[in-house]
């Protein structure tokens, strides 16, 4: 076993994966130019030097183009990771995402496969309203899509190999404030969230969620940062008496509904907690479904904690506001405690 941060056990997962297979390749802007991060958050840092500059292809500043060369290289056999600095700029990519990775191998009756994986750092800090948003909802309703939210360092590593393996694409979601990065791109507030990742070989399968802490009184579900938040609300929550189980879901496309309904069959109280908007955010997709399925598990109305349906701002102050925090957290869980 290694000591790794999410960033570094990413770095550990693509190195070895090239390794292993010579269609892999790496695409993305600054990815490892010299004297550059290794991309916007490290993850990429040194490979070049290993893998040449042939299989980690630096970009100009065109995520049209990223998207396109990756779907391009995916039809024809390659296997490529593409990175994208910021998760907003996937707006960027929609056409190619969305109307070809997505559909391809549906129109082609299965006769090409995307083996793709597109990673995209989200999440608010401080950076205003076109660098902060998180955007995994958007993709969630697009068949033929996987979406996959890992927030270890254990699960990094486990997920991204398990995508790059897969034939169809993969959207691979990571937060910010989670990367471990150190030095000169290390995130003001972020956690240092450090964990064991195996020296052999191992892959995590997608639709696995993964129970982070149990307890009888009430489920949140929450993923990526707001997976921190919540445990560290269950930890203040259970001096006062209340009981709370929280599950990682990991991957949202296949999402582990099987694992929830068993945990509020259990608790009879349903959280969900993510820093997507309220409105039409995955959360609401999953009450939706709990709800045509598992309704009379509950006791309580289904609460969703999410950030406040505006843009995100720029001033601190105010994006700590709309932006779900660990007392909000509570603070919703004590309310459905007394219903």
């Amino acid at each position: 076993m290694a000591k790794m941060s999410i960033a570094e056990a990413l770095r550990s997962a693509i190195a070895e994966e090239m390794r292993r297979d010579e269609r892999i390749f790496c695409i993305g802007e600054d990815i490892d130019i010299e004297g550059g991060f290794g991309g916007a958050f490290t993850v990429t840092l040194g490979l070049s030097k290993e893998f040449g500059h042939d299989r980690i292809l630096d970009t100009p500043i065109s995520e049209i183009m990223i998207a396109g060369a990756a779907v391009g290289a995916a039809m024809t056999g390659m296997r490529p990771i593409a990175d994208v600095q910021y998760g907003d700029f996937l707006f960027c990519m929609m056409d190619q995402l969305v109307n070809q990775a997505a559909k391809m191998t549906y129109m082609s009756g299965g006769a090409v496969k995307v083996p793709m994986v597109m990673r995209a750092p989200i999440g608010a800090t401080t950076r205003g309203a076109q660098h902060a948003q998180s955007l995994e909802g958007f993709f969630t309703k697009v068949p033929g899509l996987k979406v996959i939210c890992p927030a270890t360092a254990y699960d990094a590593k486990g997920m991204l190999k398990t995508a790059v393996r897969d034939d169809s694409p993969v959207l691979m979601f990571e937060h910010k404030l989670l990367y471990g990065s150190k030095g000169n791109r290390a995130e003001k507030d972020a956690l240092s969230p450090i964990g064991e990742v195996p020296d052999e070989d191992y892959t995590i399968p997608f639709g696995e969620a993964v129970i982070r802490r149990e307890g009888t009184d009430v489920t949140v579900v929450a993923n990526l940062l707001m997976q921190y938040k919540a445990l560290e609300a269950a930890k203040v929550l259970e001096a006062e008496g209340i009981s709370v189980e929280v599950i990682d879901p990991r991957s949202l496309v296949p999402f582990d509904y099987a694992m929830v309904v068993k945990s509020i069959a259990k608790t009879s109280r349903l959280v969900i907690v993510e820093e997507d908007t309220k409105r039409n955010g995955w959360g609401a997709e999953v009450a939706a479904t709990i709800a045509e399925t598992a309704i009379y598990h509950l006791d309580a109305p289904i609460v969703r904690v999410a950030t406040f349906d505006v843009p995100i701002p720029f001033a601190p102050i105010m994006e700590n506001y709309v932006v779900p925090s660990a007392q909000r957290i509570a603070d919703e869980i004590r309310a459905l405690m007394k219903k």
